[in-house]
């Protein structure tokens, strides 16, 4: 690798230690507790916000706000708020979303397929340390 050249985790990294490194924010938003369940879930179908906060459950109003205006801001969802009475806005994935969703939704599914392996996995590893 050259000199010039940089890797994945270089610029995911933060490289001077003072200031968040864009890239990091993105993973973080991405791979969030509610941002992977927003983004799997808008793979369906969009949704209101009172649907999507009964389809993920147990998530605060705060907290799903917070995440689809970040989530919005990255430019992966798109709210659409329509002027009607009463109001009615919907989220739904931008094609960048989409993408996004698709590789989350890849990692829990294979989370869902390997979890007896990890958990084998974890129980000789405690057996190792006791």
């Amino acid at each position: 690798m050259g000199v010039s050249e940089t890797t994945l985790v270089d610029r995911v990294r933060n490289a001077d230690g003072d200031s968040v490194c864009p890239h990091r924010l993105v993973m973080e938003h991405v791979t969030s507790r509610w941002g992977t369940l927003v983004l799997i879930a808008l793979l369906d179908r969009s949704y209101r916000f009172s649907e999507l906060r009964r389809e993920i459950g147990k998530v605060s109003e705060k907290m799903l706000t917070q995440t689809l205006q970040t989530l919005e801001r990255d430019g992966l969802v798109h709210r659409d708020a329509k002027p009607v009475i009463p109001p009615r806005v919907d989220y739904s994935l931008t094609d960048l979303g989409r993408e996004a969703a698709e590789q989350v939704r890849a990692i829990a599914q294979w989370v869902d397929q390997r979890m007896t392996a990890v958990l084998t996995a974890r129980e000789e590893y405690d057996a190792a340390k006791a």
